[in-house]
């Protein structure tokens, strides 16, 4: 091949780019950009869902613990201020009084007259963070089962205004004397509160209930 005969340049001998050849590539760019931005919120998708899944099962345990508190203490004759502070302090906000025991040495008094349910002479309750009304019902319910407190109580019970209840009921802890159960959620310190609580009428509240 003489001098004067070299092979043209690459650039010299690629057939110019058509407009469709341009406008291929750029459809295909842009394919290329919309599937990774898919697969991209595809995985946020994944992910959120997987954050959402693990918060009930981190509150369950906590729960759990809140609501076995109350059934195995609640309902005890022989739970004091100090019993209480130990055994129900530790998982959640509770409230205790026993102003005339049936089985402690002596009366438990409440922070204050003003803290005392009118025609009770006992409280234990229990309140923890989060919407669990549900469960608390059932709590309540099988720990009046497991202690034996079954017979209904003719009370009528009126709701308290800052408390949606699951449930609300009236039993007969003897013949002489009534407990009221209430469960549900309301307003608490941190955002919506799941709360327990049972109460124990006075002799003469609970004989003017049964009159």
């Amino acid at each position: 091949m003489s001098p004067d005969q070299q092979p043209a340049p690459a650039d010299a001998v690629r057939p110019p780019a058509t407009a469709a050849t341009s406008s291929y590539r750029e459809t295909r760019r842009a394919r290329r950009r919309e599937i990774t931005m898919l697969v991209s919120y595809g995985l946020l998708i994944a992910i959120l869902g997987l954050i959402m899944l693990s918060i009930p099962a981190l509150a369950t345990p906590q729960r759990n613990a809140a609501l076995g508190a109350f059934a195995a203490h609640c309902f005890s004759p022989h739970l004091t201020a100090e019993t209480a502070a130990r055994a129900l302090a530790p998982h959640g906000r509770h409230d205790f009084y026993d102003l005339a025991p049936f089985s402690a040495d002596r009366p438990s008094p409440a922070e204050s007259a003003e803290d005392v349910t009118p025609g009770t002479d006992r409280r234990c309750e229990l309140a923890f963070d989060g919407t669990h009304g549900g469960a608390a019902a059932e709590t309540a319910l099988a720990a009046l089962v497991a202690e034996g407190i079954r017979r209904e109580a003719p009370l009528a019970l009126a709701p308290r205004p800052d408390e949606a209840t699951s449930l609300r009921g009236a039993r007969f802890l003897n013949p002489a004397r009534i407990a009221v159960v209430e469960t549900g959620t309301r307003p608490g310190p941190n955002g919506p509160e799941t709360f327990l609580r049972v109460e124990r009428l006075t002799p003469g509240a609970t004989a003017e209930a049964i009159r």
